[in-house]
């Protein structure tokens, strides 16, 4: 028993010694780590300490927005779209694009050719287009606002451009056909203009819903003074707007009405001060987008035809319209929200 008692005593004594030697061991493998990090860090420039930082920084945010994405279901191409093209002027030349409002519900695009007074070039117009593709899938917008400059909001479609192009190419190409994709938004877009809106700058206001007007915005289709006629819809929305015999002046001559008389011929609906304009645009879009998108979608539907259809067509259209709400969640909302005196709260669908 004895001989087991120090073979025990002497086995627990190797373990411990052995014990120690590893824990020293470790020891000073980290202490001798530690030394060789200090030593980099000594050796590491101060410039590139900081874009190391900055690199790891910007590379947890991206590794957190991308997997907040991937839980939210409403994380498909059309939104990661909308991330990128919201940027400031990330993957855009000639417009600026971004979210307004206090619930950041209003889409928002300014044209940016200063130096040309927002000449409507093809790469301007294609820009555009695309932004208003990315707002259209964008659920969470509920109104689009189109402005330019204090001085422009565009002084036409750039004559540089389309200067030397012939009957052939214009006839072919089916020229100045896509601007019209402003007029196909089903989002209520709404045109806040300062300053200058000629030719075919005027004609993209009136693609716009609704025109604001600033105090010193001016309106005209000069084009007759330029051997042609306006071709982007010149003649057809401004006789709507205006009525023929203003204008037919207007078109003739190609001279330009200021914000006033265009609120009185009934070519805007309001005049603000110029540095008021934008803001009040933004509001109005904001109230637009407080309503169900859906059933904006078809009120605007049933106001466009108006210019389509005889009277008696467009009431029945409007009826349809009208009956096609009754299959809405919105409509029962909005209906049970107003009989409960409380404010509706729309869903969309």
């Amino acid at each position: 028993m004895q001989m087991i008692a120090r073979t025990r005593s002497a086995v627990t004594q190797i373990w411990k010694t052995r014990q120690k030697v590893a824990v020293t061991r470790v020891r000073l493998l980290h202490e001798k780590h530690q030394q060789r990090r200090r030593r980099e860090r000594k050796e590491l420039p101060a410039t590139l300490t900081t874009t190391v930082a900055v690199v790891v920084a910007v590379m947890a945010f991206l590794c957190r927005s991308a997997a907040s994405l991937l839980k939210s279901p409403r994380a498909a191409p059309a939104v990661l779209s909308a991330c990128r093209l919201y940027s400031s002027g990330g993957q855009y030349e000639y417009i600026l694009v971004e979210k307004r409002g206090e619930k950041s519900d209003v889409g928002f695009i300014q044209l940016n050719r200063p130096k040309a007074l927002n000449a409507l070039c093809e790469g301007l117009m294609r820009e555009l287009r695309q932004a208003l593709d990315v707002f259209e899938a964008d659920g969470e917008v509920g109104a689009i606002v189109i402005t330019g400059s204090d001085r422009a909001f565009a002084a036409g479609a750039d004559i540089k451009e389309m200067q030397n192009k012939t009957f052939q190419e214009c006839y072919r190409t089916d020229f100045l056909a896509h601007w019209n994709r402003v007029s196909q938004s089903k989002k209520p877009v709404i045109a806040a203009v300062n300053g200058f809106a000629l030719g075919g700058g005027c004609e993209l206001a009136m693609m716009c819903d609704i025109i604001y007007a600033g105090e010193k915005a001016q309106f005209g289709q000069p084009e007759i003074l330029l051997g042609t006629i306006p071709g982007a819809g010149g003649t057809q929305r401004l006789t709507r707007a205006v009525g023929k015999s203003l204008a037919m002046e207007m078109v003739l001559t190609g001279d330009r009405i200021n914000a006033q008389d265009a609120k009185q011929s009934g070519l805007v609906s309001k005049v603000y001060p110029v540095d008021q304009l934008v803001s009040e645009a933004v509001k109005c879009g904001e109230k637009i987008a407080a309503n169900s998108k859906l059933v904006s979608a078809m009120a605007k539907e049933a106001v466009n035809a108006a210019f389509e259809m005889t009277l008696a067509e467009g009431n029945h259209f409007e009826k349809r319209l009208f009956h096609a709400t009754f299959a809405t969640g919105d409509q029962k909302e909005g209906m049970t929200a107003f009989v409960e005196k409380r404010k509706a709260s729309f869903q969309d669908s």
